[in-house]
């Protein structure tokens, strides 16, 4: 049986084009896991199975791969590069002890290199760099160790190094000293990696300082801890293309990269009373006998197999029977069968222990980040939340052939719990369907999607912008209505005032009729065609806001006095008292949170002038960043994701979030205003 310090577990991350996914092609070949090696051109990888990935010709999925060398199991996790599919890279990371940064060494520390060494800082996982590509031309490798080390910290050190023009790689740990390298030698990088894990044990650093030479097989559990502690992030070298460095790579994989109970532990939580407020910190015990936890990292939902949850056990063992309940569910269920994912195969296993990752298949009880556990107690136990970006670029979808529209919401439900950079809305104020995701190529990759596999068409356009309405002086409004139709007639009589309330207060209907001039049965009636328009709009079609509106007198008929008399009644004479009120249109005003390159702070700061946004505070961020904190219209952000990727060269973000409603400028009133006729007006 499998024990957790047979386990390994690695995530590739890093930009788009590093060759994370040839990477793992070249491991498995080299171990035996699969014959061949599969390529990006023809589509034929492991990892990139799904067919828009094969289109298109990188990862937008995070996807598992495996292999075994000396009983051991190696998990490998590949990951997109590409910023717009982050929510699946970051999802990895609570399903791993080990961030393995590729960088491409022709194109140095690109900005998802960047962030998936800030993620994984601040997950506390161990990370280690891999420079892929050493056989490319016009390379410096020595100036790329030094921007390592300038980005990232002294603690970045090969722990090999490339020999013979990159065509060989040539250990520096193991070895004392050796073969001649392309840059450095072995002897300096051995002893500068000696230096560097020694510094964590006192007892070690006393021997060293006593000039004592330590062997590496003595340094394993000090090489762990510097890991945990990121006192030390080894820097390797390899050719996916050629093979050159990966048996070191697979050799630091399985001799090592930490198993589960030299990692750092995973970022467990108990909610009392499911208060997140008073998360308190759990450490699994990585015992096989204990009981039950796992924690679902993927959810996949296949055509034929249903929905798959991948998920990774960190204490007790899962077989084909367990009983598990899904995050707070009363309910339990049955696994029926587990898998090992290699790729898109599905290989059926009996058991997975601590530290291995399985799949589950047909449980509709599943979510992306639940916790599975097989005691009811357990259900105050999360995971601590991912830092997925903020979802702010959106497009309002329809479906183009009638009918199709709960295919829509069945296929969005589906897309959103695949993709934790994905979110669904539905707008009550605009009735449009909503997907929001990290960026034009994300929704576009969903879109994609929808025509190829769901045979769904759908138009996108961006989402109507959620202006609101409301007055600036009081006024009051009148109103008789008289229908006469045969013998039935109508009639209701209205008079009200109305007063504008403070920002953010809503709305006040009050009732000040005296004598019964309104029968109170038809009060009711009144307040109903008031929020008739409300809801409507009265000058452009949105929302009306923040006013108070008083029924003070009116008139009723014995017989012709009707609750849909009132109804029209109250609508036009509230029309009436908005007409003299000077209403205005509000526009939504949101925060921003922009972090760019300190260089870009010029340039930004200019575009956010162009598009009305006022910069509130500038503060300082990590790896070089900066935050300029904002606020600005929501109407003028439509294509800012775009333009901000351009001027900081692909490494800014931004979050937003709504803040305040403001008055339009006049020509947005006027524009807003100028064509819109309210229904009842005559």
């Amino acid at each position: 049986m499998r024990t957790p310090q047979d386990v390994r577990t690695l995530a590739l991350l890093g930009h788009a084009g590093a060759g994370k996914t040839t990477l793992i092609e070249s491991l498995l070949v080299s171990t035996g896991a699969i014959q061949v090696a599969g390529s990006i051109e023809r589509g034929t990888t492991v990892c990139d199975y799904d067919p828009l990935e094969k289109e298109h010709g990188h990862s937008a999925k995070l996807a598992v791969a495996n292999f075994e060398r000396d009983d051991t199991l190696v998990h490998l996790l590949d990951t997109p590069g590409f910023p717009d599919f982050a929510g699946q890279a970051l999802a990895a990371l609570d399903a791993t002890d080990t961030v393995a940064t590729v960088i491409n060494a022709q194109n140095g520390i690109e900005i998802t290199a960047r962030r998936a060494m800030l993620w994984a800082q601040t997950r506390k996982l161990c990370r280690m760099v891999i420079v892929n590509k050493i056989d490319a031309e016009r390379i410096d490798l020595p100036a790329l160790v030094g921007s390592l080390q300038e980005a990232f910290g002294r603690e970045c050190l090969p722990i090999n190094l490339p020999a013979g023009g990159g065509s060989r790689v040539v250990d520096c740990f193991f070895n004392l000293s050796g073969d001649a390298t392309d840059f450095s030698s072995v002897a300096d990088a051995h002893r500068a990696l000696v230096e560097q894990v020694v510094e964590v044990d006192e007892a070690l650093t006393e021997r060293y300082l006593n000039g004592e030479e330590i062997e590496p097989a003595s340094l394993h559990d000090a090489f762990e801890r510097a890991l945990r502690e990121a006192h030390l992030v080894p820097v390797l070298f390899v050719s996916a293309r050629t093979g050159a460095g990966i048996a070191e790579l697979i050799d630091f994989m399985v001799r090592l990269a930490p198993n589960p109970l030299e990692g750092n532990p995973p970022l467990f939580e108990k909610w009392p009373n499911g208060d997140a407020a008073a998360a308190e910190p759990l450490e699994p015990s990585h015992d096989p006998a204990d009981h039950a936890l796992a924690h679902v990292f993927k959810i996949e939902v296949d055509p034929y197999m249903g929905k798959i949850g991948v998920v990774r056990v960190l204490q007790g063992t899962l077989t084909a029977d367990t009983m598990l309940y899904a995050g707070e569910a009363r309910k339990p269920f049955r696994v029926s069968h587990l898998y090992r994912m290699q790729g898109k195969q599905l290989v059926q296993i009996e058991r997975a222990g601590p530290g291995e990752i399985c799949a589950i298949t047909k449980i509709d009880d599943m979510t992306f980040d639940a916790v599975l556990h097989d005691a009811p107690e357990d259900a105050v136990i999360h995971f601590h939340p991912l830092p997925i970006p903020h979802a702010v670029y959106g497009l309002a979808v329809r479906v183009k052939r009638r009918g199709d529209e709960q295919k829509l919401a069945e296929i969005l439900h589906r897309l959103a719990a695949e993709d934790p950079g994905l979110t669904v809305e539905h707008d009550p104020t605009t009735h449009e369907a909503v997907i929001r995701g990290l960026g034009e190529l994300h929704l576009g990759r969903i879109l994609e999607k929808m025509r190829a596999q769901y045979k769904l068409e759908v138009d996108s356009h961006p989402p109507t912008i959620p202006y609101r309405e409301t007055i600036t002086l009081p006024a009051e409004g009148h109103h008789r209505h008289k229908k006469q139709s045969g013998g039935a007639g109508q009639f209701g009589e209205v008079y009200l005032r109305i007063a504008p309330l403070a920002r953010g207060e809503g709305f006040r209907f009050l009732d000040a009729v005296k004598g019964g001039a309104i029968p109170g049965t038809f009060i009711p009636a009144v307040e109903k065609g008031v929020r008739d328009v409300l809801s409507g709009g009265a000058i452009a079609g949105f929302p009306v806001q923040d006013l108070e509106v008083t029924v003070y007198d009116g008139k009723t008929h014995p017989v012709d006095g009707k609750e849909i008399a009132f109804v029209t009644a109250g609508r036009k004479a509230f029309l009436d008292a908005v007409a003299k009120a000077r209403g205005i249109v509000l526009e939504p005003i949101v925060d921003l949170e922009v972090t760019v390159p300190e260089a870009a702070i010029g340039d930004v700061n200019g575009e956010l002038a162009l598009r009305r946004g006022q910069v509130t505070d500038t503060g300082t961020a990590r790896g070089g960043m900066v935050t300029i904190n904002a606020r600005a219209p929501l109407a003028e952000l439509n294509d800012f994701q775009g333009r901000l990727k351009s001027i900081t060269g692909g490494q800014g973000s931004y979050t937003l979030a709504l803040c305040d409603y403001e008055p339009a400028p006049p020509n947005v009133q006027q524009q807003l205003t100028s064509a819109f006729r309210p229904v009842d007006e005559e």
